[in-house]
């Protein structure tokens, strides 16, 4: 079915060289052709909104590239944005608030040795047969922690596997955060009661060693807090701003959902 917002299709080319920029998400086609739907509702509301849009189009007719035309629509498309999406405040006990209320987030310099075993598999493929074999697996980790290494040897999927599943030293933001909540609340010495899921596939875990960092004090982090605070209140504004366009919006062969 073809994809068109108000008549305008969204066409095949346009979708395959949009698909390289959503790699990474659990759908990318899906995410590509999102995009490709709010860029140009987008577009068209900058088109009709903003007074200077016949004189930028007729730049864009006249522009020696197709480079250029873009370029000329994605400034229309930032001036709309800049003036019509509500520009969020920070209050100034708001930072303060979220670092005490996340305190744990600031926490630098926590180190922990950790090993595992992989069970490879894609996102939201994991098979009844590979997950029956990783919970076999992960009871006899259990019954015997002393055979970590050996299982790891045996089974694992990860080229940690030659070296007993070990990972070395690891430190916050260096892994996925299903697999990061674990190892950081882990007992040493310890192997997870439970398989951990994550994009690449299962995992039994075990943490060696934890060394514990210290928390940044509030001073040391306000700046940084504010401006992530802000851009967090900016990305919802827009959202919102979005949804009322997609509602208003005659969108045809997808449905784009906006959390």
């Amino acid at each position: 079915m073809e994809i068109t917002v108000n008549g305008v299709p969204i066409l095949a080319e346009q979708i395959e060289q949009e698909l390289s920029s959503h790699a990474r998400a659990p759908q990318p086609r899906r995410a590509a052709i999102e995009a490709l739907v709010l860029r140009e509702v987008l577009r068209q509301e900058a088109k009709n909104k903003l007074a200077e849009a016949v004189a930028v189009k007729q730049q864009a007719v006249n522009a020696t590239s197709i480079d250029a035309e873009a370029f000329i629509e994605e400034t229309m498309v930032e001036r709309l944005i800049e003036r019509e999406v509500v520009k969020p405040l920070l209050a100034d006990d708001e930072c303060l608030a979220y670092y005490q209320a996340h305190v744990e987030q600031f926490r630098q310099g926590d180190l922990v040795e950790a090993g595992h075993i992989l069970f490879e598999s894609r996102p939201g493929e994991i098979s009844p047969v590979l997950r029956q074999k990783a919970e076999q697996i992960l009871q006899e980790a259990l019954r015997n922690p002393e055979k970590f290494e050996e299982l790891a040897r045996t089974h694992s999927n990860c080229t940690s596997a030659s070296v007993g599943g070990s990972l070395g030293q690891l430190s916050r933001g260096e892994t996925v955060p299903e697999f990061e909540r674990i190892i950081f609340s882990q007992e040493p010495g310890a192997i997870s009661s439970q398989l951990v899921e994550s994009r690449f596939g299962l995992h039994i875990v075990r943490v060696a060693h934890r060394a514990e960092g210290k928390v940044l004090p509030f001073e040391m982090v306000r700046e940084q807090l504010a401006a992530h605070l802000l851009e967090q209140k900016r990305k919802r504004a827009l959202r919102l701003y979005l949804k009322g366009l997609v509602a208003q919006a005659d969108i045809q062969g997808v449905e784009v959902a906006l959390a």
